[in-house]
């Protein structure tokens, strides 16, 4: 089943082929954006699934430890997509590229992490063993990773908006 899950994010980019042959450098960061959000989303999920195992993490707990994960969402969003933004900016990205790809690592990362603190939850509340939503959300993430990707791309590339949006950051010296 997760197999044929993965096979989405192919489908998806064969929709999306005009966006990437105008701006080819977005596939050369593609596995950089959709490993961060597994990689997030995979570490929030262990912290959950640990906090369940010990004890740590139930329903008197639950607010605050999720409450946590959102500040520690919001934190990794803003550090991994400084890092993002260095490196795009390292490999000479141009300055579009470059809001696109730092834009959809802010919105991969946070969703992530967000996406692993509640996955575990919600599967115990489903009845099934949490332990399973380390693999899930590394597909999950591979698939909406993807499409965010390739929305924020089309919006900060494509659209009036964004062209606007990144002429005017252009203008500020950013």
């Amino acid at each position: 089943g997760l197999l044929a899950l993965q096979s989405c994010s192919g489908f998806i980019l064969s929709r999306n082929e005009m966006l990437l042959q105008d701006h080819p450098v977005i596939i050369y960061f593609l596995t950089m954006l959709v490993g961060a959000g597994g990689n997030a989303g995979n570490q929030a999920s262990v912290r959950v699934i640990r906090g369940l195992a010990l004890g740590t993490l139930n329903p008197q707990t639950q607010s605050q430890f999720l409450s946590r994960e959102l500040r520690m969402a919001i934190s990794l969003s803003l550090i991994l997509s400084l890092a993002g933004f260095l490196r795009a900016t390292l490999f000479q990205t141009p300055f579009p590229e470059t809001m696109a790809v730092t834009l959809a690592l802010s919105l991969i990362v946070f969703s992530s992490i967000c996406l692993g603190a509640v996955l575990p939850l919600l599967l115990q509340k489903l009845g099934v063993d949490p332990a399973h939503s380390s693999t899930t959300i590394q597909v999950v993430m591979d698939i909406l990773g993807v499409i965010l990707t390739v929305f924020v791309s089309t919006a900060v590339l494509d659209s009036p908006w964004g062209k606007l949006l990144v002429k005017g950051l252009s203008n500020w010296g950013l």
